[in-house]
């Protein structure tokens, strides 16, 4: 079974005031004061300005977006996140903005640190916007990201 995800995330308020920019966008509320809006092709065609978004390497990243990212880091940090698995094989990739500029990233890799496991670049992200661990779980199934396995899945949720 996959997994598939291209989302912002930040603290509850400053995405639900930053998503009433964004025709069609919806907010999921995710756990510790997070929330997640899905990168639908709706929120894409309204936060593109055409321009080619490749520069920091994301799969979906909307051409300009990370300029508005920024603009809405002002109200607290602001991660965009993408990840892609099946059969247990994958990419993920993430990036923080805050206080206006990108802050952490663009990640694809997980880091180690010399005796201790891995930390994937969503986990990285979710940290950086406050996310805490628990006993056994990484800050990705702290959050509740393990929840639903598509944005289409999430969407629905919201509903």
């Amino acid at each position: 079974m996959g997994y598939e995800l291209q989302a912002v995330i930040a603290g509850d308020e400053v995405l639900r005031v930053a998503s009433r920019e964004v025709p069609g966008s919806q907010v999921v509320l995710l756990g510790q004061g997070l929330s997640l809006m899905p990168m639908t092709d709706e929120v894409f065609d309204a936060v593109t300005d055409g321009s080619d978004g490749r520069a920091l390497g994301f799969w979906r990243l909307p051409g300009g977006f990370d300029t508005l990212l920024a603009q809405w880091s002002a109200a607290g940090p602001i991660a965009y996140v993408e990840a892609e698995y099946f059969g247990g094989v994958g990419e993920q990739r993430a990036a923080v903005w805050a206080d206006g500029a990108l802050a952490l990233g663009p990640l694809d890799e997980p880091t180690k640190k010399r005796f201790s496991r891995a930390v994937s670049p969503i986990a990285q992200a979710l940290r950086r916007l406050g996310a805490r661990r628990s006993l056994g779980t990484d800050e990705f199934e702290a959050v509740g990201l393990s929840r639903h396995r598509s944005n289409e899945d999430w969407i629905s949720s919201a509903c």
